[in-house]
């Protein structure tokens, strides 16, 4: 194998499959980088055999062939070397030179035949999204994933296409997170689980603009492919979560606010709190506001909001986590908030219409 590329174009490739490199395996080969050079470019890949991912780079190639190297040692080279083309040769022992400018490596390698190849995923049934779109969605659903294994379904998220809609939703136990956006291609009704890994390693790789991710399905893997780049990963089994009857309609009092501005001074409010002890802050809901309190040993802290209530007024408390959470990722500047009582869980939603609903579980108040 022998190949030119510029180390910019080397470097992007590296970082971006370095995602699936495994930290943690018996098989060394895994903890290596796969080089595959052919036609007019290089391909790199990582695989630890739930995820995997490939990313294709320009390079001048004078001779095919496949190394697998040392990801760790291979990365920081790569990282270090300045700025212009690169060489790297390989020859029948395995050795491989890297060479730029005055610098030059020999690093030994295994034979590229032993990296474990990539699912293939049929490409009949897929959709396409934008690839700022796809970010936003995973960043406003993925905080919610359970990190507790009791339930591995619920360390993934649900992926669910319905009435040619694509629905994000992610469950912890004491809130469920809910986004949906329209497809452009009409597909029939399908749900996978995702882990919750992939969706978090996708995210870094996505840009955020209008270029296109195609996202194809099978019965155990999903692909993402990006043009340039693609993830491979493995799909959850079991049965998710039937999280549709979670988010009540009726309500018995609701609230539009300014999502800042609630956000602002929850963060403010949850400063007295002690975050491993959960401890809550209450919300006292009334005509014209929500004051909020906290009181605990390192002192209290007061917050009013200024709100539109519809209903009966309501003393509530939360774990200000999952309100912050939740608050953070909305993009809109008015949200409203459903309640039933102070022991039932509110849903945040948007002043129009279901694009996202986060329903999150309050805590019981002492007397």
């Amino acid at each position: 194998m022998k190949l030119t590329c510029t180390n910019n174009d080397l470097l992007n490739g590296v970082n971006t499959v370095l995602k699936a490199i495994s930290n943690r395996t018996t098989l060394p080969i895994l903890e290596c980088i796969l080089l595959e050079a052919d036609g007019d470019y290089l391909k790199l890949t990582g695989n630890d055999l739930e995820i995997g991912i490939e990313s294709k780079l320009a390079a001048n190639i004078e001779k095919t062939g496949s190394i697998a190297l040392e990801a760790k040692i291979f990365s920081e080279i790569v990282r270090k070397l300045p700025d212009g083309e690169v060489f790297i040769s390989v020859d029948s022992n395995y050795m491989t030179t890297i060479k730029c400018e005055n610098s030059e490596f020999r690093i030994s390698g295994q034979n590229g035949d032993n990296f474990p190849e990539l699912p293939k995923v049929e490409k009949d049934k897929y959709f396409v999204l934008k690839q700022g779109v796809l970010k936003d969605i995973i960043r406003q659903t993925i905080f919610s994933i359970a990190t507790e294994e009791t339930r591995p379904v619920l360390t993934g998220e649900l992926f669910q296409i319905k009435n040619n809609v694509l629905r994000l939703v992610s469950v912890d136990g004491y809130r469920v997170s809910y986004r949906e956006t329209p497809l452009s291609v009409e597909r029939e009704d399908q749900e996978v689980i995702v882990p919750g890994k992939t969706l978090g390693e996708i995210s870094k790789i996505l840009s955020s603009d209008d270029e296109d991710v195609y996202i194809y399905f099978t019965d155990n893997h999903i692909l993402f492919d990006l043009g340039d780049s693609m993830v491979v990963s493995r799909l959850l089994e079991g049965e998710y979560l039937k999280y549709e009857n979670s988010f009540f309609e009726d309500y018995e009092t609701m609230v539009k606010v300014n999502r800042r501005e609630l956000f602002m001074s929850i963060e403010r409010a949850a400063l007295i709190t002690r975050e491993g002890k959960k401890t809550p802050i209450k919300m006292d809901i009334t005509s014209d506001k929500i004051i909020i309190t906290s009181n605990t040993e390192l002192g209290t802290a007061r917050e009013e909001v200024a709100v539109d209530l519809e209903g009966k007024d309501l003393t509530i408390a939360f774990n200000p986590k999952y309100l912050i959470d939740a608050l953070k990722v909305i993009d809109d500047d008015e949200i409203k908030i459903h309640f039933i009582s102070s022991l039932n869980p509110c849903i945040i939603k948007p002043i129009d219409g279901e694009e996202y609903k986060y329903l999150i579980l309050p805590i019981r108040l002492n007397g």
